[in-house]
This record gives structure tokens, sequence and C-alpha cells, in this order.
């Protein structure tokens, strides 16, 4: 199977011809939708819901941006520089949301930039250093599948904020994982090195599926993704080992997270009523 079938699988239903959803359309998801928090939706449970899936959009965002000036190539830097975009474009909305439904009125800046690294509740896999250029297309590959999963549960969320970013989200990660199924078929079909690479990344985000199936039930969706395209790249299936180091839902991070939160809030805690 080429790298194209591949794509042109994981893309059936999806048919669209903006490729990133931030970064060439800016229709407001949110327009028309009522803010009124539904009757018998219970509110901490919704803003614990938007807080950790805004996390988990924040600091992948801001791995990806670490790429600018780094990726192999000019068009994979913009490629990755969209989708981090359209990351941090989903934790904005969500952000807005927490503050809107937690009792707080905060601002989506209080939530990036001025809360320690105990307060994220990000899963643990998107804090990782990026590594190579394999490692973060295997992260990308599985962190796309398992959030496009959970969006597109949450499109019948009965909270219609919530349902509405979802579905705007859902057309965004179903090209992020498509951009990265591609790479990863390259890479594992490519040179002996590249393929040792693609493996090795494969086995180190596989590492952490454990923690992603406890923070929401997908696996067998996000498994099968990854089965399709490791079979295209000739690649074995990576195994997942049972149990896991720590949750990041629970505020249980790595050492990386901290450094990561002080680069991104520097400015922002320095200089904290500034405007732009």
């Amino acid at each position: 199977m080429s790298d194209d079938h591949v794509y042109m699988t994981l893309a059936e239903g999806h048919e669209d011809d903006s490729r990133w959803a931030y970064g060439t359309g800016f229709e407001d998801p949110l327009y028309g939708v009522s803010t009124a928090v539904p009757d018998g939706v219970d509110r901490a449970e919704l803003a614990g819901l938007c807080l950790a899936l805004a996390d988990d959009a924040l600091v992948s965002a801001q791995r990806l941006a670490e790429w600018t000036t780094r990726a192999p190539e000019l068009e994979e830097e913009v490629a990755l520089a969209n989708i981090g975009l359209d990351l941090l474009g989903q934790a904005r909305l969500l952000y807005a949301r927490c503050g809107q439904v937690d009792g707080t009125e905060r601002g989506e800046d209080a939530y990036a930039y001025f809360r320690d690294p105990d307060d994220f509740r990000n899963v643990r896999l998107t804090e990782l250093p990026n590594g190579d250029f394999a490692f973060t297309m295997a992260r990308l590959l599985v962190f796309a599948g398992w959030r496009l999963a959970h969006f597109g549960r949450l499109t019948a969320c009965a909270d219609p904020v919530v349902a509405a970013i979802a579905a705007k989200g859902v057309k965004e990660l179903t090209y992020h994982r498509q951009y990265a199924a591609e790479w990863v078929v390259r890479l594992g079909d490519g040179t002996e090195e590249s393929r040792r690479r693609m493996r090795t990344g494969l086995d180190h985000v596989a590492a952490h599926l454990s923690e992603l199936f406890d923070a929401h039930d997908a696996r067998d969706e996000v498994l099968a993704v990854l089965r399709q395209v490791c079979d295209a790249a000739g690649l074995p299936l990576p195994d997942v080992p049972a149990g896991t180091a720590g949750s990041g839902r629970r505020g249980d991070h790595t050492e990386h997270l901290a450094p990561l939160l002080t680069e991104l809030q520097g400015i922002a805690r320095a200089h904290p009523e500034a405007t732009w």
C-alpha cells in the first residue's frame, strides 16, 4: 500500500479543499451558538474536560513550534507551524469555555500563562521533547488519531459550545493525522536508517499509549489506524505496555513540562499587565 492510499483511506468521509482549518478559513465556529450551560450538565466536569483538552493542545502546539527553523525542509516547517496553529486555536476556544463554566470568568491567557506545571492536565506524551523528525511524526500520528476519536464523540456533547469546537476540530485533526501517516510510511519504507528511526519513534510513543487509553476510551480506533499505517510502512505494530508510569490528567508530569512552560510563559509573567 502506498502512502497516497493511506492518505486517501484516512481522509475518507472528510473531503474538503481547505487543508488547514485555522490557516485558511476564518469562520467563527461559535457563531450563533448559545453559551448557556444546558440543564443537567455538571459544570465542574465540563470545565475539567475543557481544561484537559486545552492543555493537551497548548503543550502540543508549543512542541511543534520548536521545529521552526529546524524542520528538514521549508515545506515541512510551514506544515508543522500550521498544525501547531490549529491546536493553538482549539486551546484558545476550550480555555475560554472553561472560564465561562468554572465560575472564575478567567480568560485564555490566565490558563495558558499563569498556572504552574502541577496545575496542568495534559497527557504526558505531549510534553516529551521532540527528539528527531521520526519521533515527532509518530507522536503526531498517535496524538491526532486519539484526539480525533475523542472529538468525534464530542460533536454530540450536551454542551453546544464544546460540540461546536469539536466539529471544527474534527476537520483539522483529520488532516493532522493524514500528514503524520504519510511521513510514517515514507520513513518506514525508506532507507535502512529512516526505517530504524521510524521504528524507534513508534516504540517510544507506544510506551505512552496506556495513559491515552486511560484518559479516553479510544483504544480500538487508535490501534486500528496505527496498524493500518504500520502495515503500509512495512513496520511491525509496536507493543503497548500494560499500565502507566503516571498520569498528566492527575498533574503527574515528566521533568520536561516545567522547562517548556518556563519558555512559553516567560514574557507574560515578566510583564503581566502588558498589552500588545
